[in-house]
């Protein structure tokens, strides 16, 4: 599998995998509620200072949202150790949050 990573000047870079990826058990029971501190994937070829305006893959941040919901995770959305300290402003955690849970 190849993968797109960033390079100079805003161009991809082909990248490829090697061995073979793991495959999750989809809708298996847990016998408790777990949470993911999911990450908010951070647009690369977005030109921005990340600290003062943070740029934010929309897409990316929300398909890998829904791979956690697949795999049975509750998201801990809003919760203070999600983006502690990491430059998410409140403008961008509430967008996060209407994302979530439209």
């Amino acid at each position: 599998m190849d993968i797109a990573l960033p390079g100079e000047g805003g161009r991809s870079t082909r990248y490829r995998l090697v061995g073979l990826p793991a495959q999750p058990v989809i809708g298996a029971r847990f016998s408790r509620i777990a949470y993911a501190a999911a990450h908010v994937v951070a647009d690369p070829l977005e030109m921005t200072d990340p600290w003062a305006h943070p740029a934010v893959d929309w897409e990316r941040t929300m398909a890998f949202r829904h791979h956690l919901w697949r795999l049975g995770f509750r998201i801990a959305e809003a919760m203070d150790t999600a983006q502690r300290g990491m430059g998410f402003d409140w403008t961008n955690a509430r967008e996060l949050i209407r994302r979530s849970i439209a």
